[in-house]
């Protein structure tokens, strides 16, 4: 039986060295009481181990995870792995262990408060994606589309396959602030790299005037009697809204210069039916 060990597990960072400190809690029968990086390990009073990571034995352990548990809880591991969870080291050792004991009933074990605190996480993180993917807003700079975000979990590998198939004949970037990665993509060719600050340029006449186009039909299509902040950020949270460009001006607090070839199309009455 294993023991729950003093012990705080130090890896890279990475999903292959997650599985290689699930190889060393077998090993060695035992489990950590915690796993950092070795940069959040230093004012721990606890002994820790560096755990390096081994391609072999992370293999080991990736192909016996849908063997075990079939092809579901591998991908909800992978998934899982994304989540801004604190302790999701932990967390998905543990649910491992449980899995490798209790084969593919694991998934459905959600009265076990591992289980159950991890299936949260990832909802969260699927549902983060999801508005991400309606969300999320272009400008054009440099001829490149360029989008930025602030998510809580790192939601760029979930967001590769949509926006790759949306815009496959366009160049684009989408910058994940908070994460400091970004995923580019060029025509049939597309990577998420590791993206340090990163200063965009002014935008131009053009594009302004696209954005204050935006802005206008945005009020214009909008019922006054109708309006229902509260409603609007239950569906549309307002943390959202800093890289929105109907929002833009609410966060400048300033009112859009419209282009006199616009002007008449705010006197054109709005029909409802």
């Amino acid at each position: 039986m294993p023991t729950q060990s003093e012990l705080i597990y130090c890896y890279d960072g990475s999903f292959d060295g997650l599985l290689c400190c699930v190889f060393e809690s077998y090993e060695n029968k035992e489990i950590p009481i915690d796993i950092l990086l070795p940069e959040a390990s230093h004012a721990i009073l606890f002994a820790t181990k560096s755990i390096p990571t081994d391609t072999q034995k992370a293999k080991r352990v990736l192909d016996s995870i849908p063997k075990k548990m079939g092809a579901s809880a591998l991908n909800f591991v992978r998934h899982a792995f994304l989540t801004c969870l604190l302790q999701k080291e932990l967390y998905i050792l543990l649910f491992l262990r449980l899995g490798f004991r209790h084969g593919q009933s694991v998934m459905n074990m959600l009265t076990d408060d591992v289980v159950n605190i991890l299936f949260k996480a990832v909802k969260h993180l699927e549902q983060e994606s999801h508005l991400l993917k309606g969300f999320l807003r272009f400008s054009i700079v440099n001829n490149v589309l360029v989008g930025e975000i602030e998510p809580k979990n790192y939601v760029l590998p979930l967001l590769v396959q949509h926006f790759c198939e949306r815009y496959p004949e366009e160049r684009f970037l989408i910058h994940d602030k908070t994460h400091g990665m970004g995923l580019v993509y060029q025509p049939y060719q597309s990577a998420v790299i590791p993206i340090g600050a990163l200063e965009l340029p002014e935008v131009d006449e053009e594009e302004q005037t696209f954005r204050e186009l935006w802005q206008l039909f945005y009020d214009t299509i909008a019922i006054q009697g109708r309006h229902n902040p509260e409603c609007r950020m239950s569906h549309m949270p307002k943390r959202y809204w800093k890289y929105m460009t109907e929002f833009d001006r609410i966060q400048k607090n300033i009112t859009p210069k419209l282009p006199s070839s616009s002007v008449k199309l705010l006197h054109t009455p709005v029909h409802e039916y």
